[in-house]
């Protein structure tokens, strides 16, 4: 089975300010890590990275994510050698662990 974990973030506003809620899901939806950060940027993605290799112990196979070249610039410094997959309509998966989340919102 592949091992392949897809990242996201979505923009959320908590008591008036603007977090982003750091995300990454296995191939099957599951919910592995998530994180709030207040920046869209290369230190938050590499946090995200450094965290779910620490909770699973292994770099996966393939990450995919979206556009944001903080994943690239953080991938580079963490795990050079990781296969990474950028594309807007790759990333559902990702993108749809965020609906439950948002009803509620």
């Amino acid at each position: 089975m592949p091992d392949i974990r897809h990242l996201d973030e979505v923009a959320v506003r908590i008591s008036g300010c603007k977090y982003w809620l750091w995300r990454a899901v296995d191939q099957h939806g599951v919910v592995l890590n998530e994180i709030l950060q207040p920046k869209r940027d290369k230190r938050a993605a590499n946090r995200l990275l450094r965290r779910l290799m620490k909770s699973r112990g292994f770099i996966p196979k393939r990450i995919i994510t979206d556009k944001p070249r903080s994943y690239s610039a953080a991938k580079r410094e963490v795990a050079p050698g990781l296969d990474h997959w950028s594309h807007k309509g790759l990333n559902n998966r990702a993108e749809n662990s965020h609906l439950p989340f948002r009803k509620r919102e």
